[in-house]
């Protein structure tokens, strides 16, 4: 065998899914074909075929490598290094959270309560990490704008990547910042994934979260509401009169982060479900008093 001819990809994916079945990983057999499709170039449609599947060798090496990665328990996303959300490719950095599903819901509940397409909305989003849910919406909104913020300057430049990727850099701005300290100005619709693990618990989570995800992005203080109590109290300030808040938060922070933004004096608060039913958004607008009329 030359390394310009083709391989049998079968017995390459048993051997490598025997070595990550073992070291406990789930979902082995997909998180091979995601690896497998960059290493070899083959889409991962071709590589589930029945029947006799070959790959070229060149791409051997790279496939071994990404696999003994894996078994570090290093998520697939960050060794591809991107991921999607939204249907939208989103480049990955160290100091960025992966994207998640659950994570669309937060663009769901823009998307059900500001219903018109055609507004010009101002958008909004604190701990952007990759701008996935502040580009999700532009995406959406054709005539929106927004503003992305968060603390570490190389996830905003992660996330201003991805807008020009996109070709969304002309409607996004992104800035390094503590939450919207430095923001003046209100906008109509105010989104964020905060970090809302209690301190204590981050390093008990799997290996994927704890050890590569960047900390100062899940940890939100000792019961993990941190974030959420100083949110909260800069709605008034941040969002025009019937703004829109809408959050992500764990699964069991539901009534507390709910009962903030009613503190806070906002209106017709929520709390929604995420893709496996479990509260995973709070969302609340600005009340509209009649000298707002």
């Amino acid at each position: 065998m030359t390394i310009a001819d083709p391989i049998a990809f079968a017995p390459l994916l048993l051997d490598a899914e025997a070595r990550l079945i073992a070291a406990g990983i789930d979902d082995a057999r997909l998180d091979l074909l995601y690896l497998a499709e960059a290493a070899f170039n083959v889409p991962v449609a071709q590589l589930r075929r029945r029947g006799e599947v070959v790959v070229p060798a060149t791409g051997l090496p790279a496939f071994q490598e990404k696999v003994a990665r894996r078994l570090t328990r290093e998520p697939v996303q960050r060794i591809l290094g991107r991921w999607e959300f939204w249907g939208l490719d989103l480049a990955l950095g160290p100091e960025t959270l992966i994207p998640r599903p659950d994570t669309e819901t937060v663009v769901e509940a823009v998307l059900k309560r500001r219903p018109d397409r055609r507004t010009p909305w101002r958008v909004l989003d604190l701990g952007t990490g990759t701008g996935a849910i502040l580009l999700a919406l532009l995406s959406e909104y054709p005539e929106a704008t927004g503003v992305g913020v968060d603390l570490s300057p190389e996830a905003a430049a992660v996330a201003r990547g991805n807008a020009q990727a996109l070709g969304l850099g002309e409607r996004a701005g992104f800035i390094a910042g503590d939450w919207a300290s430095a923001l003046e100005g209100r906008f109509d619709i105010v989104v964020s994934n905060p970090p809302y693990i209690p301190e204590a618990e981050v390093d008990g989570l799997q290996p994927e979260v704890a050890l590569f995800e960047p900390r100062r992005a899940l940890a939100g203080g000792a019961d993990g509401l941190d974030p959420y109590r100083l949110l909260a109290g800069e709605m008034a300030r941040l969002l025009v009169p019937g703004g829109l808040v809408v959050m992500e938060h764990g699964a069991d922070q539901g009534p507390a982060v709910a009962g903030l933004l009613r503190e806070a004096g906002l209106a017709d608060v929520a709390t929604l479900p995420d893709l496996g039913g479990r509260d995973r958004v709070a969302l609340g607008t600005i009340p509209i008093t009649p000298r707002d009329l």
